[in-house]
């Protein structure tokens, strides 16, 4: 199946080249202007704080928090900060390192990056309100209902395979190192093993500094290795980026050319009908079933009424886009974590995300 889809986008890109080229270019131009700027020096912080053992700092101080409201361990609350901060798909890509490290099992794997697949501030802000809404107060309103969204998407997943091992389990086991450098690094290091307190005699920030150094002994690497790793592992996740980001340019240009989108487009505007939207939404939601720039910078020219509009980009940021959805799929593959429910919890977290728009419009809305 795989190979008779290869060989049928190639002969649309043979069929139409100049639309493919055109495509390609402004793939790649979104890539280098608009993701790289913003997510490449994300990656190297990462990387740098999970080798400084500032992740399994804030696990100890989160795991209060993580676990009655999401069945997490405290460690995922750098992973939903992150997230959060960063936009997709560092969430993703986070989750897979701690997955890797067994940190976490597949079930909390799932359940993270389920709701830490995210739009960042500044591309909601900045490029989506300000860019091409052209509008900055309808930033509150958006912010609100994408990320309360994924708020909720969480608290929903918390049900997500509730016959799987317990969390303490999980988390006992996940305090092994896993990988074989852990494990090289642990011998290098040699730590002398803390000595055991009672936990009524410490109070969580001391362990929480505990665990951070005990994780920073068992990288083992120093600031240059450290440094180095981290560049090049961002560097590698952008290339990876920014390939699918023009791959999926052209697949959507050249099924335009064929009439596909088109036919899309009419189901959608079948569906807007029934349930009473305009049907000027169609292009942003067609546009954002592919790619969340283009859906966007849809949704903010769509001749609508503005609440429409953004209920419209709520959506294209919640569902993120084939494009995303990509990029996630090839970061877990190295995993043994399921595409099946961050698919579902996309599907959900768009529709809450526009509902809340409604909603909250009254109180947020310009």
């Amino acid at each position: 199946m795989i190979a008779w889809s290869s060989a049928f986008f190639v002969l649309l890109m043979a069929v139409y080249p100049g639309s493919a080229l055109s495509s390609s270019v402004r793939g790649l131009a979104i890539w280098w202007e608009v993701l790289f700027p913003s997510l490449f020096p994300f990656f190297v912080i990462s990387e740098l704080m999970l080798g400084f053992g500032v992740v399994h700092f804030m696990g100890k101080l989160l795991d209060p928090l993580m676990r009655p409201l999401f069945r997490l361990p405290g460690i995922g609350g750098f992973v939903v900060a992150m997230g959060y901060v960063s936009g997709y798909p560092v969430g993703a890509r986070l989750t897979a390192q701690l997955w890797e490290q067994r940190l976490i099992n597949r079930s909390e794997g799932e359940r993270l990056v389920a709701f830490t697949t995210s739009s960042d501030p500044i591309f909601l802000i900045g490029a989506v309100s300000v860019g091409f809404f052209q509008n900055a107060a309808v930033a509150p309103v958006l912010a609100a209902a994408h990320y309360g969204g994924a708020l909720l998407i969480g608290f929903l997943m918390r049900f997500h395979d509730a016959g799987q091992m317990s969390d303490e389990s999980a988390s006992a086991s996940g305090r092994l190192p896993a990988s074989a450098g852990n494990r090289t690094a642990q011998r290098r290091a040699s730590p002398r093993p803390f000595r055991e307190v009672p936990a009524r005699r410490r109070s969580r920030i001391r362990e929480a500094f505990r665990a951070m150094h005990e994780a920073r002994l068992l990288d083992g690497r120093n600031m240059g290795e450290l440094l180095r790793d981290a560049v090049q592992s961002g560097l590698r996740l952008m290339i990876v980026v920014g390939g699918l980001v023009v791959f999926f340019s052209v697949i959507m240009e050249v099924l335009r050319q064929t009439g596909f989108v088109g036919a899309i487009a009419g189901a959608v505007r079948y569906l807007l009908k029934l349930i009473s939207l305009p049907q000027a939404l169609t292009d942003p939601i067609v546009n954002g079933l592919f790619e969340v720039t283009l859906g966007s910078k849809s949704a903010g020219e769509a001749d609508t009424g503005l609440m429409h509009r953004t209920a419209a980009a709520a959506w294209v940021l919640s569902w993120a886009g084939l494009s995303v959805h990509a990029q996630i799929a090839s970061l877990l593959s190295r995993t043994d974590l399921r595409y099946k429910p961050f698919l579902t919890a996309r599907l959900i977290h768009g529709l809450i995300a526009s509902a809340l728009v409604y909603l909250l419009w009254r109180w947020l809305g310009p």
